[in-house]
C-alpha cells in the first residue's frame, strides 16, 4: 500500500499542518514526517518496505531512518522476514520515549494533567479537585500552570522533553485568539486563557494550544478505536456540562465559528429547570452530572462536595446503586430516560457509525445503556438506528486531556525536524 503524504482518518486531525515544500531542506523535513507517520499508522517495517510503501528511493529512506533513530523518534527492532530473496532487514518502529505531549484540562470541579510519549504510553497523570466555578480565572490559571510546570520539570529530570501542551476547556473556544469566549458552567466569558497560561509558564514554556474539551475527547476516542473503516464518530461527554465532539469523514467538525457540538443546550424541556446559560430546559439540566447529583443526594451529602475528588464521589454513588438504594437508582433511571431522546435526535441529524458515551455516562453505563439503546432504536427514523453502534468510553475522565496530549504530539508527526530535531534538549 502506498502511503499518502496527507494521510487519512486520524492523520487528517493534524493540528500543526504539513511543512511547506519549497526547497531541498523542507522536502527532507516533509519526508521525515511521512516516514514517521507511516510507522505510526501501519506499524513496524523494514527500510525496504518503507521505500516500497512511500515510493522514496532506498538510499533516501536509509538516511531518513538513520536521522529518526539518532533523534530518538524511531528504533530498529527484530529482524523482519518477508519470504523474499536477500538478506532480511531490521524492522523500524516508533520509539519516542524521550519526548511527550501534555494535555491539561480545566473542568467544573477538577483540573487534570496527562502526558503521553510518542508511542501513546501514559508517562504522567494527575488530577486535583478544584471548584472552578467559585474561583477566579486567574486562580484557575495559577493552579493549572503550577501543575503543568511541575510535570514538565519532573519529566525533564527523567530526560523527557515536552513537545507541546494543549489546554482543554469547556464552552465556546476562540482558537485563533486563545480565548475561552463563553463557558457558562464555570462562569468564564472572554478569558484570554492561552496568553495567561503563557505568562505564568514563562519564556521556556513548550508550544501552547487551546481547544474545547469535548472536541479533544472525540479525538482521543477516535484514535482509541483505530479502525480503518471508522470515519464518523460522535463522542458525548458526561460532565456538569454536556458537549459533543464530532468526527465526520475522518475530520474533526468545528463549525464556522468553532461552536459545533454545544448539544448540552438543546432546549429539550421547554419551561424546565434554569440552566447556567440563562435559558430554561437545556438538555444538560436533565442529564448532566449536576442533575444526577441533585436527584441522588441532598446538597450537604459528601457526594455533592466539589472539594472531594470526582471519582471518589461517583464511586460512592456506585456503591449505593449496587446496594439497591432507591434514590440512587431512581436518579440513574431519570438520566437514562432523558438521555435517550436527545441521543436519538443527534443520530437523526448526524448519522454516525459510532456513538461513545463518556464521563459519568460511561461510569454508570451498566445502569444506562440498555434503556438508551432501546429508546434510540425506537425513536431514530432510520432502521436499526441508522447503523450506529452505541458504546461506553474506556478512557474515563481522561479523554479530553488525552486528546490534548495527542494533538500536542501531532507536531512531531507532521514535522519532526521543525518540532524536535532543530531544538536542543534542555537539561
Amino acid at each position: 500500500m502506498k502511503a499518502d503524504l496527507h494521510g487519512t482518518g486520524a492523520r487528517e486531525l493534524a493540528m500543526a499542518g504539513l511543512p511547506k515544500v519549497s526547497d531541498r531542506s523542507s522536502i527532507r523535513r516533509s519526508n521525515l514526517g511521512l516516514v514517521l507517520r507511516l510507522l505510526r499508522d501501519e506499524g513496524p517495517r523494514s527500510r525496504a518496505r518503507i521505500a516500497t510503501d512511500t515510493g522514496l528511493p532506498k538510499a533516501t529512506v536509509s538516511s531518513l531512518v538513520t536521522e529518526l533513530v539518532e533523534s530518538g523518534l524511531a528504533r530498529e527492532g527484530e529482524v523482519e522476514r518477508e519470504g523474499t530473496v536477500g538478506r532480511p532487514g531490521l524492522a523500524v518502529e516508533i520509539d519516542g520515549s524521550t519526548v511527550c505531549g501534555i494535555g491539561a484540562e480545566i473542568n467544573v470541579d477538577y483540573l487534570s494533567i496527562l502526558a503521553l510519549d510518542l508511542r501513546g504510553t501514559v508517562i504522567a497523570e494527575r488530577r486535583i479537585a478544584f471548584d472552578v466555578r467559585t474561583a477566579s480565572p486567574d486562580a484557575v490559571l495559577d493552579a493549572i500552570a503550577d501543575t503543568i510546570r511541575r510535570t514538565v520539570d519532573e519529566l525533564r529530570a527523567d530526560g523527557i522533553r515536552t513537545i507541546g501542551v494543549t489546554l482543554a476547556a469547556p464552552g465556546v473556544i476562540d482558537m485563533k485568539r486563545g480565548r475561552v469566549s463563553y463557558a457558562s458552567n464555570i462562569g468564564w466569558r472572554d478569558v484570554d486563557a492561552l496568553a495567561g497560561l503563557a505568562r505564568r509558564l514563562g519564556p521556556d514554556a513548550p508550544p501552547l494550544h487551546l481547544e474545547n474539551d469535548a472536541k479533544l475527547g472525540a479525538i482521543a476516542e477516535y484514535l482509541a478505536v483505530s479502525a480503518p473503516d471508522m470515519h464518523d464518530l460522535l463522542y458525548l461527554t458526561g460532565e456538569i456540562g454536556v458537549g459533543a465532539g464530532i468526527i465526520a469523514g475522518g475530520q474533526l467538525l468545528r463549525g464556522t465559528a468553532g461552536h459545533a457540538g454545544e448539544v448540552g443546550h438543546l432546549p429539550l424541556d421547554p419551561g424546565g429547570r434554569l440552566c447556567a446559560c440563562g435559558r430554561r430546559g437545556c438538555w444538560e439540566t436533565q442529564v448532566g452530572l449536576a442533575a444526577l447529583l441533585r436527584a441522588a443526594a441532598d446538597p450537604d451529602d459528601p457526594v455533592c462536595d466539589p472539594s472531594v475528588d470526582l471519582e471518589q464521589r461517583l464511586a460512592e454513588l456506585m456503591r449505593r446503586a449496587k446496594a439497591g438504594d432507591p434514590r440512587t437508582l431512581d436518579a440513574l433511571d431519570a438520566i437514562a430516560t432523558a438521555l435517550g431522546p436527545g441521543i436519538a435526535l443527534l443520530l437523526d441529524v448526524l448519522n454516525p457509525q459510532l456513538l461513545v458515551l463518556g464521563g459519568h455516562f460511561a461510569f454508570f453505563g451498566q445502569y444506562l445503556i440498555d434503556q438508551v439503546r432501546h429508546t434510540v432504536h425506537q425513536t431514530v427514523m432510520a432502521p436499526d438506528a441508522g447503523g450506529c453502534e452505541i458504546v461506553l468510553s474506556t478512557l474515563g475522565f481522561t479523554a479530553a486531556a488525552r486528546g490534548g496530549a495527542c494533538l500536542a504530539l501531532d507536531a512531531v508527526y507532521q514535522d519532526p525536524a521543525g518540532s524536535l530535531l532543530l531544538q536542543p534538549a534542555r537539561r
